[in-house]
């Protein structure tokens, strides 16, 4: 909800509250760091106290920046809301994925880890629905609800059972693994499987000593993680998603027909993912993604140069409409969230805390560094910041093909065992 608040606030807290554009720019922006203090804490956080310990956290952060931005009385408190509301994102956006990864099964994990993501977009869509309706107060004192109905529900889950194998819980791990599968489902093989696994990593990390994360052993995990975080921020994804409005009206289209064209594309890509992630797998659809993030952005930038040397000035303005309608659904598709599920399941458990902060804030600084040169770039040449966008999403395209494995329809600890480097 925190990535949708900015917009749909921002006229009745400048008019209420007698902000400047400088603080009001300050406010919007300060999530990011807050982001970057969550991803910090995230990894070190999951793995003392759980992967369900670490929803609590980023529940009551979340809980604490909602209030104190609903309740403020000037910029001070505005920004201290703000800054935690990003602290509890920072934390969740690793800890979402990671848990879902850890408790689903093998057919299902991309289709829950889809949906996962297709109700983060519609929330998003949501708040800039009930935004343009009612009080920004009332839009923050909402933002509480779904933090108060998550902590509640965290009673109700279980413990990841590979968080516990590894804690040496193996008790609470039998009896978490029957919760998730149910009770008449024989989990001895998932349960044996699991404990000979994290075993096996035990002995290697006795072996190996400190800096287990910057182990030869697992260089090629990480470098998958880092290749897919910096494909899906520096590809343009945080761009379309930040300064849509301004793009299509830059273009010369209306940013309202555009936006309600573009989400509705949005949201049947999002739709499709869950289905077609578990039947085609995460590579097919991140080599579509980054395709279609290349052309999108390509025809982009040719509507600017064609509008710049004032030619088309009527197939312009749809060229950036095509352009951006292509982006978000590619978007949607495929690097919006499978980078992460990816992530999810190629990094180790034993090293995932550490590899999850580092990650995360990797992808909180790139986020940042996108959102912050957008302008610069588009003043620098509005055509040339997407051909930028193009060809790095162009070389995404080889990554992809040449070193992102493929994980639809394998254990976790067949994955993992697969790609430590000997």
């Amino acid at each position: 909800m925190q990535m949708g608040f900015s917009s749909p606030a921002e006229s009745g807290i400048l008019d209420e509250l007698g902000l400047s554009l400088t603080e009001y720019s300050l406010f919007g922006s300060i999530s990011t760091v807050g982001s970057l203090l969550g991803a910090v804490l995230c990894g070190k956080i999951t793995d003392v106290i759980g992967r369900r310990g670490g929803l609590w956290v980023s529940d009551a952060f979340c809980i604490v920046g909602w209030l104190a931005i609903a309740f403020s009385k000037g910029v001070w408190s505005l920004d201290v809301g703000r800054l935690s509301v990003g602290i509890g994102t920072g934390i969740l956006s690793y800890v979402t994925p990671t848990y879902i990864a850890e408790i689903t099964p093998q057919n299902l994990r991309g289709a829950c880890a889809a949906l996962s993501m297709l109700m983060t977009g519609f929330g998003i869509s949501l708040v800039f629905i009930i935004g343009s309706i009612c009080h920004w107060r009332i839009l923050a004192l909402l933002g509480v609800i779904p933090c108060l109905l998550q902590l509640l529900g965290i009673f109700l889950i279980p413990e990841s059972p590979r968080w516990l194998a590894n804690a040496g819980q193996e008790k609470e791990l039998e009896f978490a693994l029957q919760l998730l599968r149910g009770k008449n489902v024989d989990i001895s093989y998932e349960v044996a499987e699991i404990t000979d696994y994290m075993q096996s990593l035990q002995y290697q990390k006795a072996e190996a000593g400190i800096m287990e994360l910057f182990q030869r052993k697992y260089s090629y995990a990480i470098l998958v993680g880092v290749g897919l975080v910096a494909l899906q921020q520096f590809g343009g994804l945080s761009a379309y998603t930040s300064y849509m409005s301004f793009i299509l009206e830059s273009a010369g289209f209306s940013s309202a027909i555009g936006s309600a064209i573009t989400s509705i594309a949005q949201l049947v890509m999002n739709i499709s993912s869950i289905f077609l992630i578990d039947r085609y797998g995460r590579r097919p659809l991140l080599l579509v993604s980054s395709s279609g993030m290349c052309l999108g952005s390509l025809t982009t930038g040719v509507s600017f140069l064609l509008k710049s040397s004032h030619m088309g000035k009527e197939t312009s303005p749809v060229l950036a409409l095509i352009g951006v309608v292509v982006c978000v659904s590619s978007i949607s598709i495929g690097l919006g969230g499978i980078p992460w599920i990816i992530i999810a399941e190629v990094i180790p458990v034993n090293v995932k805390g550490s590899a999850g902060s580092i990650l995360n804030l990797l992808n909180s600084s790139s986020n940042w560094i996108v959102v912050y040169t957008f302008n610069f770039l588009f003043v620098w040449s509005s055509a040339g910041v997407f051909f930028i966008y193009s060809a790095i999403c162009g070389l995404g395209i080889i990554f992809v093909a040449k070193l992102v494995p493929e994980t639809k329809g394998r254990k976790l600890e067949e994955i993992q065992a697969s790609i430590i480097i000997d």
